[in-house]
C-alpha cells in the first residue's frame, strides 16, 4: 500500500548513496518501482512453480547485470523509466491473473524487463564508485527481493491448501503491484 503513494524511480536518482557494494545493495531497495517488480518476479515464479520458481529469479539478475553494463557504458536505451513502470504493471498482472505462460515466454518477459532495471542502476553508478562491487550489490539485493516474493507467494499458496483465501491474497498482491505500476507509469510520462 505504501508503494501506491510513492513517487517512481527513487532507486535511479543517484545521489546520496555511496558507491561500492553497500551503495549498490541499498540502491534498489529505495525505489518502490524496483521493489514492486522484483517482488512480482518472485510471486510469479511461485505461481508457476518449479522450474520457473527458480529460473525466473536467476534469469532476472543475470540479464539485469548485462543491462547494468549497458548503463555504465552509456549505451543509449530510450524510455528506461517507462520500461521499469511497465514491468511492474505486466508482472503484477501475471500474478493477479495467475498467468500460466510457457517457461520460455515467462523467462523472455522477465529478461526483457531486467534490461531496463539493470540499465537504470548502471547509468546511476556514482562517480568514482567501484562498478564491480556496486553491480554485485544491486544484483544481490535484487535476488533477495525475488526471494521475498517467492516467500510471500509460497506462504499464500501454501495457505490455500487450508485456507482458500491464500491464493486470493497472492493474486491481490499482484493486482496491487500492477496498480502501483500504473502510478509509476503516469509519473514517468
Amino acid at each position: 500500500m505504501l508503494a501506491l503513494g510513492a513517487g517512481p524511480a527513487l532507486a535511479h536518482g543517484g545521489g546520496d548513496i555511496a558507491g561500492g557494494f553497500v551503495g549498490g545493495f541499498a540502491h534498489p531497495l529505495f525505489g518502490p518501482d524496483h521493489v514492486a517488480a522484483m517482488v512480482a518476479v518472485g510471486l510469479w515464479g511461485a505461481v508457476l512453480g518449479p522450474p520457473a520458481l527458480w529460473l525466473l529469479p536467476v534469469a532476472f539478475p543475470l540479464v539485469m547485470a548485462f543491462g547494468g553494463v549497458l548503463g555504465i557504458a552509456a549505451v543509449p536505451l530510450p524510455r528506461v523509466e517507462i520500461g521499469i513502470a511497465v514491468s511492474a504493471i505486466v508482472l503484477g498482472l501475471m500474478v493477479a491473473f495467475a498467468v500460466r505462460a510457457p517457461l520460455g515466454l515467462a523467462v523472455a518477459i522477465v529478461a526483457a524487463f531486467a534490461i531496463f532495471h539493470g540499465y537504470a542502476h548502471g547509468a546511476e553508478l556514482p562517480p568514482g564508485a567501484d562498478a564491480i562491487a556496486f553491480s554485485a550489490g544491486f544484483v544481490i539485493a535484487t535476488g533477495l527481493l525475488h526471494l521475498c516474493g517467492i516467500g510471500l507467494g509460497y506462504a499464500g499458496i501454501g495457505l490455500a491448501a487450508r485456507w482458500p483465501a491464500g491464493r486470493f491474497a497472492v493474486r491481490l498482491a499482484g493486482a496491487v503491484i500492477a496498480a502501483a505500476g500504473v502510478i509509476f507509469l503516469r509519473a514517468a510520462l
